[in-house]
């Protein structure tokens, strides 16, 4: 009876502190707190430290417990990445991943010697744990505020997140052997041990990926089972991989990728069921980390650990991605965005639980060290990211609102899929004639009752229209069901300019801050990159003192675009123009 009691005693504070961290999102949201900061706070209140008093250490079950729901979470996020977006992001973020998070490393190393009173390896070890990011975290925080990351910059921010762990977990499991054993030559050890990883990581997770499209396409499963068998598959090739040398974070993050580029069945329900999942993973993963921590020896490592923080933030990440980055056309702000992007999280704490697996002699250094630098992250970097992406214009504004898009699975079907859509006012979709080829209106819910589209007739607000269209092509879909808003900006002059001027040619003549990267783009070409192929009207690109805004779209291509400039910068533009036309002397100002 008396493990019974302890049974349900553990139960009901596991289900008590997911709870509570699910709740407590709700006042992060309110004072606009990073979610994860407040998980790990739930955490690290509920353990033996704080007023909850639960004594848990037990790092063997963390770091099981970790590499499951980092593997869900990498294979969801493979899930959602399209390949379209990743043109010309993977070289530049693969350079990130792994001679990035060893320059990463290597610096942090030479703070951390002096700091904590560590040899050269300790402090590489150090260094090690603290590299990777949690960039996934980053473009949750930027979208959960509405702002949409241009394509590239997006792209390499997400890829790097999902391919620097297995560098960051091969360094940091080389350097904890390199200090338990005489391990020789061991920067040809290093060189060799990632490019196993990378490559047994690369191969089973493409494997991995077809594996499961074919099972979902070829496999028929009640209703409900096709997300749990995907989530079961992805964990399973996570740990084989690992058995066989490979990086599973890199084989998961692949077989994501493959599966969501892919037309498979039951794809809508798969998401639905990872986008719960995953949330619940990060839950279970940042309050066990949080239990882990005592808070007196956190505050005893403060002082060493802020500094070694403060260098990896302003000196460490940045060097390591200006160096990285130079062979390719990233303008500085850019670069300065991406290196800001560079926020530590569950990983770096995951990592720091490998020494104390091993009972290294300064265990408890790394870890205490670990936790301070991702809490100093999550606070400095949670609360400032949308704010430095709107500083360095590093995003694409887009008035209108979010499209509420509802998915419904067809049994046995991949090329067509049915969605619904709530018809509120302003949106261009008026009927059925407003649909592209392509799609077909099937069914319309009004005012509680079902009706073909004969008898509907045109859709009125307060609808919902059940549309048939193919998967890849929804999201043009979903333009004509945007209702689309006046803003502020429609009043004043207005330059109009079909979507095939280019940039280069705007900048001479209008003063546009463009950046280099960007001179040779077409409007057209710049919203595409930005916007990951879905431009839409009322989208804007900032140049400097100039606004670029989307007026026409067809067929998923910027036509028809108008440029905005403020007061003053307009007025030396018509005076230019006068004096092009002989209207105006030389030097003397436009007074109209």
């Amino acid at each position: 009876m008396g493990s019974v009691f302890v049974s349900n005693l553990v139960l009901l504070v596991v289900a008590a502190l997911v709870v509570v961290g699910t709740l407590s999102s709700l006042l992060a949201a309110r004072f606009g707190a990073p979610i994860l900061l407040v998980f790990l706070v739930v955490g690290v209140a509920a353990g033996a430290g704080g007023p909850g008093g639960i004594h848990f250490n037990d790092y063997w079950a963390t770091y099981m417990v970790g590499s499951a729901a980092l593997a869900v979470i990498l294979f969801d996020g493979g899930l959602r990445m399209r390949l379209a977006s990743m043109r010309g992001a993977i070289i530049p973020a693969v350079g990130l991943s792994t001679i990035g998070v060893v320059m990463t490393g290597a610096l942090v190393a030479l703070v951390a010697g002096p700091l904590l009173g560590l040899g050269p390896l300790e402090s590489l070890l150090v260094g090690a744990i603290v590299a990777s990011t949690d960039a996934a975290a980053v473009l949750f925080l930027v979208r959960a505020q509405g702002l949409h990351l241009g394509r590239r910059v997006g792209s390499v921010i997400e890829i790097e997140s999902a391919t620097n762990d297995p560098a960051a977990v091969f360094l940091t499991v080389l350097l904890v052997e390199l200090l338990t054993t005489n391990m020789g030559n061991p920067g040809l050890a290093m060189v060799f041990g990632v490019l196993r990883e990378m490559a047994v990581g690369a191969v089973l997770g493409v494997a991995g990926g077809y594996a499961i499209v074919a099972l979902l396409n070829r496999v028929d499963l009640p209703g409900g089972l096709h997300p749990v068998m995907v989530m079961g598959i992805a964990v399973l090739l996570f740990a084989v991989t690992s058995l066989l040398h490979g990086s599973g974070f890199l084989a998961v993050y692949l077989a994501g990728l493959v599966v969501g580029n892919r037309p498979v069945r039951a794809i809508a329900s798969i998401t639905s069921f990872l986008d719960t999942v995953t949330w619940l993973c990060q839950i279970v993963m940042f309050v066990m980390l949080g239990l882990l921590v005592s808070p007196e020896k956190i505050v005893f490592y403060a002082l060493p650990a802020l500094g070694v923080a403060a260098f990896l933030i302003l000196v460490g990440r940045p060097a390591a991605v200006f160096l990285c980055l130079a062979p390719f056309r990233f303008s500085l702000k850019e670069k300065l965005f991406i290196s800001w992007a560079g926020l530590r999280g569950a990983v770096s704490i995951f990592l720091a639980t490998i020494p104390m697996l091993a009972h290294l002699p300064q265990a408890e250094v790394y870890f205490n060290v670990a936790f301070a630098v991702v809490l100093v992250s999550l606070i400095l970097h949670g609360w400032t990211m949308a704010t430095v992406a709107r500083r360095l214009d590093v995003t694409l504004s887009d008035p209108a609102p979010a499209i509420r898009r509802f998915e419904i699975d067809l049994p046995g079907q991949t090329d067509m899929e049915l969605v619904a859509y709530p018809v509120v006012a302003g949106t261009p979709a008026t009927g059925q004639a407003a649909l592209p080829t392509w799609a077909r209106l099937m069914m319309v819910v009004r005012a509680g009752q079902t009706l073909t589209p004969e008898a509907a007739g045109e859709l009125k607000v307060g609808d919902y229209g059940y549309v048939l269209a193919p998967p890849k092509r929804v999201h043009q879909l979903d333009r004509l069901f945007r209702p689309q808003e006046a803003t502020p900006m429609d009043d004043g002059a207005a330059f109009p300019f079909v979507g095939e001027v280019r940039l280069g040619d705007l900048m001479s003549f209008y003063g546009l801050v463009v950046p280099d990267s960007e001179l040779g783009l077409t409007i057209a070409e710049a919203f595409a990159d930005r916007s990951d192929d879905h431009p839409a009207r009322g989208m804007r690109i900032k140049y400097g003192h100039a606004v670029i805004e989307v007026r026409e779209v067809v067929d998923g291509r910027v036509t028809w675009a108008v440029l905005r400039l403020e007061a003053g910068r307009l007025k030396r533009s018509i005076a230019k123009v006068r004096r092009l036309f002989g209207l105006q002397p030389e030097g003397e100002d436009d007074e109209e």
